[in-house]
């Protein structure tokens, strides 16, 4: 890919289910693509990676969040530019969504309906890895 990426950032949130047995993830779905990922977008000057990942994650959910652990950064093409998206598993903490311009829905899903749900392929490696390294009692 050539050319200067542009740079995004964004987090597989999650929480623990209501009964705290597991864990769910929140994917969201954007009209303007009509698809089905997680919390991201473009850096602003002078934000680095993890405060846009957790400023995007505000916007689009509603949520507050607590970053974790590093997940592997996403590289592909759109709109034939090459793009970098960095991702942190992060845990919400306290919000509520409402709908706005760029997100018109949200949803918790266990892991294996986020899997399935998400519109890139691609995106399946952060969730393979977040669900590879979370702690055991998740």
């Amino acid at each position: 890919m050539s050319g200067t990426p542009v740079r995004a950032a964004g987090c597989v949130l999650w929480r623990r289910t209501p009964d705290g047995g597991g864990l769910e993830i929140c994917l969201v779905h954007r009209p303007r693509y009509d698809d089905w990922s997680y919390p991201k977008g473009k850096l602003k000057r002078g934000e680095t990676a993890l405060e846009g990942a957790l400023r995007e994650v505000l916007e689009e959910t509603g949520h507050h969040c607590v970053p974790g652990a590093t997940l592997p950064t996403a590289l592909y093409l759109a709109n034939g530019r090459p793009k970098e998206v960095s991702y942190w598993a992060a845990e919400a903490t306290d919000g509520t969504f409402a709908p706005n311009d760029e997100v018109d829905e949200l949803a918790w899903l266990s892991p294996e309906a986020a899997r399935a749900r998400l519109s890139r392929p691609g995106d399946r490696v952060q969730l393979d890895a977040f669900l590879e390294n979370r702690p055991h009692h998740l």
